[in-house]
């Protein structure tokens, strides 16, 4: 069996293989070079070697895209890729065994994860009237959604005393009341800071004095407030897609994937693995992962 040395000296040979063998278009050659980028990725973050990958390595990988609100229609072309590249490296003697002949299809099903692109959710906020009295605190709450990929509960709980400009980070409250670090852009935190005026401004009821987007009587927004919100203002933005405030979170995983950003800082960003708050941690974090997202998100660009 022929050792591979160098991955990415093995993926540019297939990938020419790709176009000089198949006959492929520049297009497909470079879609295969940006799914084998993602497989290369989470391999090394997992400290498996590419000789080495099994099939329950490639279905955790394939799994991974799904936590992160991929559609299955996307995950089903990386699934292409790999059958592909690992019929490639069995045949050039690099393996003796084909892992990715046991992969299973996902299953499209009815309802797909809706993904809107960066020109929609850039539509979407400028949807937002200059006179309507609920605009900023509208526009720093989907910059918000979108900047930190927030569930619509994680949003309606955030708290003032947990957005840390300075250091561009918010604390946010998870499913389990677990607790996670999640880096917010400069974008999100101007339209915070624009809108605390018109919040401070309000009513606040006893006991919300901490929450950071409050309605017109002063209590923290429910789910379903957010709903009618971000509805409004797709049909506003002539946007067809059937959307929610989940969207804004499948959108933000989908961006950061498709802008180069690594798959275990996103699932981190997602609160998939939950991490502490403790000292070392933040230091570990802000070092790695603020850099990781801030430098992906199409909002910073």
């Amino acid at each position: 069996m022929r050792e591979i040395r160098d991955n990415n000296k093995v993926i540019k040979q297939f990938l020419a293989y790709l176009v000089t063998e198949k006959g492929l278009s520049e297009n497909t050659r470079e879609s295969y070079a940006f799914d084998l980028t993602r497989l290369m990725q989470y391999l090394e973050d997992e400290g498996v070697a590419l000789q080495d990958v099994t099939v329950d390595n490639l279905r955790e990988f394939i799994g991974s895209l799904h936590d992160l609100g991929i559609s299955a229609t996307t995950q089903n072309r990386f699934l292409s890729s790999l059958r592909t590249f690992f019929k490639y490296l069995k045949l050039e003697g690099f393996i003796e065994t084909n892992p990715s002949s046991l992969l299973e299809s996902v299953k499209m099903g009815d309802h797909l994860p809706q993904v809107l692109t960066v020109e929609e959710i850039d539509s979407l906020i400028e949807a937002i009237q200059p006179e309507d009295p609920n605009g900023a605190r509208n526009r720093a709450m989907i910059e918000t959604m979108y900047g930190c990929g927030l569930r619509v509960s994680e949003l309606v709980n955030l708290e003032i005393s947990r957005v840390y400009s300075q250091d561009q980070y918010v604390v946010v409250t998870g499913k389990g009341d677990k607790q996670r670090l999640v880096p917010i852009s400069e974008s999100a935190l101007n339209a915070i800071r624009e809108y605390m005026p018109e919040r401070n401004a309000g009513p606040i009821k006893p006991g919300e004095e901490n929450i950071l987007f409050l309605n017109r009587l002063g209590s923290r927004l429910t789910r379903q407030m957010v709903f009618t919100i971000i509805r409004r203002l797709a049909e506003a933005a002539g946007i067809r897609k059937v959307i929610s405030p989940h969207t804004l979170r499948h959108s933000f995983a989908t961006h950061l994937l498709e802008g180069g950003a690594n798959l275990r800082a996103i699932q981190q960003m997602l609160g998939h693995e939950y991490i502490s708050t403790t000292e070392i941690y933040l230091h570990l974090d802000r070092s790695v992962l603020r850099d990781e997202i801030l430098s992906h998100h199409p909002r910073n660009k």
